[in-house]
């Protein structure tokens, strides 16, 4: 088959894939149960987003399994892409996320994640086919990055009073 042509993933993978989201809710029940659950100033503890990620995701995979039982997903359209993995994207995605990971103490959390980003939003660019960017691309990556990041970390230490890794006294960097 063509890469336009190709087919919509069978009855037995619709319910592989709704199983292995039942999976994932199981791994985040467990993951969920070993958060303590003492309650905060809202009444609400720190394990209560892990649960509800778990339940949410338990019923995503229960409604896949059940559609994918009744005569398969309704309206899938054909898979996009290359028939082949594209590896050097990959890479490119697979990198930020490390260097996320490896420097948020180091350069702090609005630094790593803009790097992550720019690494990330290249790799998945060039895995369309499209430029993956020079400088002026490249820039816009890091400034689109730091005012995604920027609001999330003040959400996180201001609003939630959760301290994430900061450079600067003032946590900004």
């Amino acid at each position: 088959m063509s890469e336009t042509q190709q087919a919509a993933p069978s009855r037995t993978g619709q319910v592989a894939i709704g199983l292995g989201a039942i999976g994932v809710a199981a791994v985040l029940a467990v993951g969920a149960w070993q958060i303590p659950s003492d309650a905060g100033y809202a009444g609400v503890g720190p394990n209560f987003i892990p649960w509800l990620m778990c339940g949410l995701m338990a019923v995503c995979g229960t409604l896949l399994v059940v559609q994918a039982l009744r005569g398969g997903w309704k309206d899938v359209e054909p898979p996009s892409g290359a028939d082949r993995a594209d590896w050097p994207a990959l890479l490119w995605v697979c990198a930020g996320v490390i260097a996320n990971a490896s420097l948020i103490t180091t350069i702090g959390f609005v630094l790593s994640c803009t790097l992550c980003y720019a690494l990330a939003v290249r790799g998945l660019r060039q895995s369309e086919g499209k430029p993956a960017g020079g400088p002026k691309t490249t820039g816009v990556d890091f400034i689109t990055g730091v005012l995604i990041a920027a609001p999330v970390y003040w959400v996180f230490t201001k609003v939630l009073a959760v301290n994430l890794p900061g450079i600067s006294a003032s946590g900004w960097i």
